[in-house]
Protein backbone atom coordinates (compact mmCIF):
# COMPACT_ATOMS: atom_id res chain seq x y z
CA UNK A 1 0.00 0.00 0.00
CA UNK A 2 1.53 3.08 -0.75
CA UNK A 3 1.81 5.78 1.80
CA UNK A 4 -0.62 8.34 0.86
CA UNK A 5 -3.17 5.09 1.49
CA UNK A 6 -1.64 4.33 4.81
CA UNK A 7 -1.97 7.99 6.03
CA UNK A 8 -5.73 7.79 5.56
CA UNK A 9 -6.27 4.54 6.41
CA UNK A 10 -4.73 5.35 10.04
CA UNK A 11 -7.25 8.31 9.82
CA UNK A 12 -9.66 6.47 8.83
CA UNK A 13 -9.00 3.73 12.00
CA UNK A 14 -9.01 6.81 14.70
CA UNK A 15 -12.40 7.43 13.55
CA UNK A 16 -13.71 3.60 13.63
CA UNK A 17 -12.51 3.10 16.94
CA UNK A 18 -14.38 6.50 17.90
CA UNK A 19 -16.98 4.88 16.70
CA UNK A 20 -16.85 1.33 18.41
CA UNK A 21 -16.35 3.00 21.59
CA UNK A 22 -12.49 1.33 21.90
CA UNK A 23 -10.98 4.88 22.23
CA UNK A 24 -12.41 8.08 23.55
CA UNK A 25 -11.28 12.00 22.99
CA UNK A 26 -7.42 11.72 21.81
CA UNK A 27 -6.88 8.28 23.66
CA UNK A 28 -5.23 5.33 22.37
CA UNK A 29 -2.90 5.62 19.41
CA UNK A 30 -2.79 3.79 16.03
CA UNK A 31 0.04 2.93 13.29
CA UNK A 32 1.20 1.09 10.17
CA UNK A 33 4.33 -0.28 8.96
CA UNK A 34 5.34 2.12 5.95
CA UNK A 35 8.81 -0.19 5.06
CA UNK A 36 11.55 -2.12 7.04
CA UNK A 37 13.07 0.46 8.33
CA UNK A 38 9.71 2.59 8.99
CA UNK A 39 6.01 3.45 10.02
CA UNK A 40 3.92 5.95 10.12
CA UNK A 41 1.64 6.93 13.52
CA UNK A 42 -1.04 9.11 14.67
CA UNK A 43 -0.01 12.49 16.55
CA UNK A 44 -0.16 13.16 20.14
CA UNK A 45 -2.63 14.87 21.99
CA UNK A 46 -5.08 15.70 18.39
CA UNK A 47 -8.65 14.75 18.47
CA UNK A 48 -8.94 11.75 16.12
CA UNK A 49 -11.70 14.27 13.92
CA UNK A 50 -9.55 16.87 13.57
CA UNK A 51 -6.73 14.38 12.11
CA UNK A 52 -5.69 14.86 8.48
CA UNK A 53 -3.31 12.55 6.36
CA UNK A 54 -0.33 15.63 6.32
CA UNK A 55 -1.02 14.94 10.43
CA UNK A 56 0.66 11.59 11.03
CA UNK A 57 4.33 11.41 11.64
CA UNK A 58 6.97 9.43 10.12
CA UNK A 59 9.08 7.44 12.47
CA UNK A 60 12.18 5.57 11.78
CA UNK A 61 12.37 2.18 13.18
CA UNK A 62 15.89 1.54 15.06
CA UNK A 63 16.52 5.31 16.08
CA UNK A 64 13.07 6.65 16.81
CA UNK A 65 13.66 9.78 14.86
CA UNK A 66 10.63 11.32 13.59
CA UNK A 67 9.26 13.36 10.40
CA UNK A 68 6.24 15.80 10.23
CA UNK A 69 4.60 18.38 10.85
CA UNK A 70 3.11 17.19 14.03
CA UNK A 71 5.12 15.24 17.33
CA UNK A 72 4.33 11.89 16.95
CA UNK A 73 2.32 9.89 19.93
CA UNK A 74 4.53 9.28 23.19
CA UNK A 75 3.21 5.37 22.95
CA UNK A 76 5.68 5.40 19.85
CA UNK A 77 8.18 3.10 21.18
CA UNK A 78 5.76 0.40 22.22
CA UNK A 79 4.06 0.06 18.18
CA UNK A 80 8.14 0.47 16.80
CA UNK A 81 8.75 -3.09 19.87
CA UNK A 82 5.43 -4.71 17.85
CA UNK A 83 7.13 -3.89 14.18
CA UNK A 84 10.49 -5.02 15.83
CA UNK A 85 9.32 -8.28 17.33
CA UNK A 86 7.10 -9.59 14.34
CA UNK A 87 7.94 -8.79 11.05
CA UNK A 88 4.55 -9.87 9.55
CA UNK A 89 3.11 -7.13 11.71
CA UNK A 90 1.73 -4.57 9.38
CA UNK A 91 -0.58 -2.51 11.75
CA UNK A 92 -1.21 -1.61 15.43
CA UNK A 93 -3.39 -0.48 17.36
CA UNK A 94 -3.53 0.62 20.96
CA UNK A 95 -6.78 1.01 23.07
CA UNK A 96 -7.80 2.15 26.05
CA UNK A 97 -11.11 0.56 25.88
CA UNK A 98 -12.93 -0.36 29.16
CA UNK A 99 -13.46 -3.95 29.47
CA UNK A 100 -9.85 -4.61 28.22
CA UNK A 101 -8.61 -2.25 31.14
CA UNK A 102 -10.36 -3.82 33.64
CA UNK A 103 -8.97 -7.02 33.00
CA UNK A 104 -5.49 -5.62 32.63
CA UNK A 105 -5.93 -4.79 36.34
CA UNK A 106 -7.37 -8.01 37.84
CA UNK A 107 -8.43 -10.96 36.51
CA UNK A 108 -6.28 -12.06 33.37
CA UNK A 109 -4.86 -15.32 35.44
CA UNK A 110 -8.22 -17.00 35.79
CA UNK A 111 -9.42 -15.46 32.21
CA UNK A 112 -12.49 -17.38 30.82
CA UNK A 113 -11.01 -17.65 27.48
CA UNK A 114 -11.43 -20.50 24.56
CA UNK A 115 -8.59 -21.91 22.52
CA UNK A 116 -10.27 -21.00 19.54
CA UNK A 117 -10.38 -17.50 20.51
CA UNK A 118 -7.16 -17.06 21.85
CA UNK A 119 -5.93 -17.94 18.60
CA UNK A 120 -7.84 -15.72 16.94
CA UNK A 121 -6.10 -12.83 19.06
CA UNK A 122 -2.47 -14.40 17.90
CA UNK A 123 -2.18 -15.00 21.71
CA UNK A 124 -2.55 -13.16 25.12
CA UNK A 125 -0.32 -11.80 27.26
CA UNK A 126 -0.25 -9.08 30.22
CA UNK A 127 2.67 -6.40 30.32
CA UNK A 128 3.68 -4.56 34.24
CA UNK A 129 3.50 -0.81 34.72
CA UNK A 130 4.95 1.05 33.46
CA UNK A 131 4.58 5.39 33.06
CA UNK A 132 3.51 6.36 29.53
CA UNK A 133 6.24 6.97 27.59
CA UNK A 134 8.82 5.41 29.43
CA UNK A 135 11.52 2.98 28.57
CA UNK A 136 9.96 0.76 31.56
CA UNK A 137 7.16 0.62 29.73
CA UNK A 138 8.55 -0.46 26.30
CA UNK A 139 10.63 -2.89 27.99
CA UNK A 140 7.44 -4.33 30.08
CA UNK A 141 5.23 -5.10 26.38
CA UNK A 142 8.17 -5.82 24.32
CA UNK A 143 8.75 -8.88 27.42
CA UNK A 144 4.79 -9.57 26.73
CA UNK A 145 5.32 -9.93 23.29
CA UNK A 146 8.28 -11.94 23.36
CA UNK A 147 6.45 -14.61 24.40
CA UNK A 148 4.93 -14.68 20.60
CA UNK A 149 1.58 -12.98 22.40
CA UNK A 150 -0.04 -10.62 19.72
CA UNK A 151 -2.36 -8.58 21.97
CA UNK A 152 -0.87 -7.38 24.89
CA UNK A 153 -3.04 -5.84 28.55
CA UNK A 154 -1.09 -2.82 29.79
CA UNK A 155 -1.73 -3.05 33.63
CA UNK A 156 -3.26 0.33 34.81
CA UNK A 157 -2.98 1.92 31.11
CA UNK A 158 -4.85 -0.08 27.91
CA UNK A 159 -4.43 -2.42 25.00
CA UNK A 160 -1.75 -2.83 22.26
CA UNK A 161 -3.03 -5.01 19.96
CA UNK A 162 -0.75 -6.24 16.73
CA UNK A 163 -2.10 -7.23 13.23
CA UNK A 164 -1.29 -8.41 9.83
CA UNK A 165 -3.66 -5.47 8.37
CA UNK A 166 -5.77 -3.29 9.74
CA UNK A 167 -8.55 -5.56 9.21
CA UNK A 168 -6.96 -7.79 11.89
CA UNK A 169 -6.23 -5.89 13.85
CA UNK A 170 -9.63 -4.33 14.76
CA UNK A 171 -10.95 -7.39 14.94
CA UNK A 172 -8.92 -8.30 17.54
CA UNK A 173 -9.94 -5.23 19.48
CA UNK A 174 -13.91 -5.93 19.24
CA UNK A 175 -13.30 -9.67 20.06
CA UNK A 176 -10.79 -9.01 22.94
CA UNK A 177 -13.17 -6.40 24.48
CA UNK A 178 -15.92 -9.04 23.99
CA UNK A 179 -14.09 -12.06 25.79
CA UNK A 180 -13.14 -9.50 28.71
CA UNK A 181 -16.95 -7.96 28.83
CA UNK A 182 -17.68 -11.49 29.78
CA UNK A 183 -15.10 -11.84 32.47
CA UNK A 184 -16.27 -8.66 34.38
CA UNK A 185 -16.73 -9.11 38.59
CA UNK A 186 -19.21 -6.30 38.92
CA UNK A 187 -22.32 -6.76 40.86
CA UNK A 188 -25.38 -7.46 38.25
CA UNK A 189 -28.07 -5.67 40.87
CA UNK A 190 -30.08 -2.68 39.39
CA UNK A 191 -27.91 0.55 40.94
CA UNK A 192 -30.27 2.14 43.80
CA UNK A 193 -31.08 5.61 42.96
CA UNK A 194 -32.63 8.93 43.99
CA UNK A 195 -35.46 9.85 42.18
CA UNK A 196 -35.63 12.14 39.29
CA UNK A 197 -36.92 15.60 41.17
CA UNK A 198 -34.55 15.38 44.22
CA UNK A 199 -31.70 14.74 41.27
CA UNK A 200 -32.20 18.01 39.34
CA UNK A 201 -32.62 19.69 42.43
CA UNK A 202 -29.70 19.19 44.41
CA UNK A 203 -28.06 19.62 40.44
CA UNK A 204 -29.42 22.90 39.92
CA UNK A 205 -28.71 23.86 44.01
CA UNK A 206 -24.68 22.45 42.65
CA UNK A 207 -24.71 24.68 39.99
CA UNK A 208 -25.73 28.16 41.16
CA UNK A 209 -22.20 27.72 42.97
CA UNK A 210 -20.51 25.61 40.15
CA UNK A 211 -22.05 26.41 37.11
CA UNK A 212 -20.62 23.83 34.75
CA UNK A 213 -21.39 20.50 37.27
CA UNK A 214 -23.06 18.05 35.48
CA UNK A 215 -24.09 14.63 36.72
CA UNK A 216 -22.52 11.63 35.39
CA UNK A 217 -25.08 8.92 36.11
CA UNK A 218 -24.22 5.55 34.82
CA UNK A 219 -24.92 2.58 36.13
CA UNK A 220 -21.52 1.41 37.40
CA UNK A 221 -20.64 4.73 38.94
CA UNK A 222 -24.17 4.60 41.08
CA UNK A 223 -23.13 1.46 42.16
CA UNK A 224 -19.37 2.43 43.24
CA UNK A 225 -21.40 5.36 44.80
CA UNK A 226 -23.75 3.28 46.49
CA UNK A 227 -20.58 1.76 48.37
CA UNK A 228 -19.61 5.03 50.05
CA UNK A 229 -15.87 4.78 49.59
CA UNK A 230 -12.95 7.38 47.82
CA UNK A 231 -11.72 5.58 44.09
CA UNK A 232 -7.87 5.78 44.30
CA UNK A 233 -6.95 6.00 40.76
CA UNK A 234 -6.24 2.54 38.58
CA UNK A 235 -5.21 3.79 35.57
CA UNK A 236 -3.30 6.38 33.97
CA UNK A 237 -6.02 8.07 32.13
CA UNK A 238 -8.00 8.30 35.63
CA UNK A 239 -5.10 9.70 37.19
CA UNK A 240 -4.78 12.36 34.22
CA UNK A 241 -8.46 13.94 34.21
CA UNK A 242 -9.70 12.76 37.55
CA UNK A 243 -6.67 13.01 40.08
CA UNK A 244 -5.65 10.36 42.15
CA UNK A 245 -8.55 9.84 44.36
CA UNK A 246 -12.29 10.81 44.02
CA UNK A 247 -13.92 10.83 46.73
CA UNK A 248 -18.13 9.95 47.63
CA UNK A 249 -20.25 11.97 49.31
CA UNK A 250 -23.97 12.03 50.44
CA UNK A 251 -26.33 13.87 48.01
CA UNK A 252 -26.51 17.09 49.82
CA UNK A 253 -25.50 20.43 47.74
CA UNK A 254 -23.16 21.80 50.66
CA UNK A 255 -21.37 18.06 50.72
CA UNK A 256 -21.32 18.27 46.92
CA UNK A 257 -20.17 21.90 46.27
CA UNK A 258 -17.06 21.70 48.93
CA UNK A 259 -15.87 18.60 47.21
CA UNK A 260 -16.16 20.05 44.05
CA UNK A 261 -13.83 23.03 45.24
CA UNK A 262 -10.98 20.97 45.21
CA UNK A 263 -11.39 18.20 42.22
CA UNK A 264 -12.92 17.96 39.32
CA UNK A 265 -15.27 15.28 39.91
CA UNK A 266 -17.17 13.65 43.26
CA UNK A 267 -19.48 10.42 43.73
CA UNK A 268 -22.70 10.91 44.54
CA UNK A 269 -24.48 8.46 46.50
CA UNK A 270 -27.70 7.68 44.53
CA UNK A 271 -26.84 9.94 41.82
CA UNK A 272 -23.11 8.73 40.53
CA UNK A 273 -20.80 11.07 39.83
CA UNK A 274 -20.79 14.97 39.26
CA UNK A 275 -18.44 16.42 37.50
CA UNK A 276 -17.68 19.81 36.49
CA UNK A 277 -15.02 21.69 33.44
CA UNK A 278 -15.78 24.77 31.71
CA UNK A 279 -14.78 23.15 27.89
CA UNK A 280 -18.19 20.98 26.82
CA UNK A 281 -15.84 18.53 25.35
CA UNK A 282 -13.66 18.04 28.90
CA UNK A 283 -17.19 17.79 30.47
CA UNK A 284 -18.11 14.80 28.68
CA UNK A 285 -14.48 13.06 28.97
CA UNK A 286 -15.23 13.54 32.80
CA UNK A 287 -18.49 11.39 32.66
CA UNK A 288 -16.60 8.72 30.32
CA UNK A 289 -13.66 8.27 33.01
CA UNK A 290 -16.06 8.44 35.94
CA UNK A 291 -18.03 5.11 34.60
CA UNK A 292 -15.01 3.57 33.51
CA UNK A 293 -13.35 4.30 36.71
CA UNK A 294 -16.02 3.04 38.81
CA UNK A 295 -16.67 0.03 35.94
CA UNK A 296 -12.54 -1.00 36.80
CA UNK A 297 -12.65 -0.86 40.61
CA UNK A 298 -15.97 -2.72 40.94
CA UNK A 299 -14.36 -5.46 38.59
CA UNK A 300 -10.89 -5.55 41.22
CA UNK A 301 -13.12 -5.39 44.10
CA UNK A 302 -15.22 -8.43 43.08
CA UNK A 303 -12.27 -10.04 42.71
CA UNK A 304 -10.67 -8.79 45.77
CA UNK A 305 -7.73 -7.11 44.31
CA UNK A 306 -6.17 -3.86 45.51
CA UNK A 307 -4.85 -2.65 41.60
CA UNK A 308 -4.61 1.25 42.22
CA UNK A 309 -1.68 3.00 41.23
CA UNK A 310 1.23 4.33 43.41
CA UNK A 311 0.78 7.66 45.03
CA UNK A 312 3.85 9.23 43.36
CA UNK A 313 3.27 7.77 39.67
CA UNK A 314 -0.91 9.00 40.17
CA UNK A 315 0.33 12.53 41.81
CA UNK A 316 3.02 12.46 38.13
CA UNK A 317 0.27 11.57 35.73
CA UNK A 318 -1.83 14.08 37.20
CA UNK A 319 0.41 16.87 37.52
CA UNK A 320 1.50 15.94 33.44
CA UNK A 321 -1.95 16.32 31.71
CA UNK A 322 -2.40 19.87 34.03
CA UNK A 323 0.93 21.44 32.77
CA UNK A 324 1.26 19.42 29.46
CA UNK A 325 -1.54 17.88 27.41
CA UNK A 326 -4.50 19.54 28.37
CA UNK A 327 -2.32 22.91 27.05
CA UNK A 328 -2.71 21.30 23.59
CA UNK A 329 -5.39 19.27 23.58
CA UNK A 330 -6.62 19.87 20.20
Amino acid sequence: MEETAQRELICQTGLALLETGLVARTWGNVSSRLDKDHFLITPSGLDYHKTRPQDIARVELSTMTWEGTRKPSGERGVHAAAYAQFPEVNFVIHTHQNCASALGLAGFDVLDITPEERAALGGLAKAEYGLPGTKKLKNAVSAALATGAHTVLMSGHGVVICGADQAQAMERAKLLEDICRRNLRVPQAAPRRISEESAQTLLAAVQREVPDAKVSGGDYAVLWADRGETLRAQLDDMAQMLGPRVLCVEPAAADVIHALKKRDAVFVRGMGAIVQAADPDDREALCLLTEKSALCALHAAGLGVKAHLSTLDAALMRLVYQKKYSKRKG
